[in-house]
């Protein structure tokens, strides 16, 4: 799997941030921001990751169903 660019991982941080100060009116330093990011890759993003795929899984199912039911019947 591809890491996250640098540029990404601190837009991340920037955006980790911003919300502790619009949500809890908490400056967050780049060191808590990081390791927040670092427990949210590790520990959350997989469900993420894992739903999505699953998701994409029924979608194409569903599809790949659509393209049976045209299938023309033989004698």
């Amino acid at each position: 799997m591809e890491s996250l660019s640098k540029a990404k991982q601190e837009d991340m941080i920037a955006a980790l941030q911003d919300f502790f100060v619009q949500e809890r009116q908490e400056e967050l330093g780049n060191i808590e921001a990081e390791f927040m990011l670092d427990f949210i890759k590790k520990e959350l993003a997989p469900a993420f990751y894992n739903q999505g795929v699953r998701d994409a899984h029924q979608f194409f199912s569903e599809k790949l169903e659509d393209v049976f039911e045209i299938e023309k019947m033989e004698k």
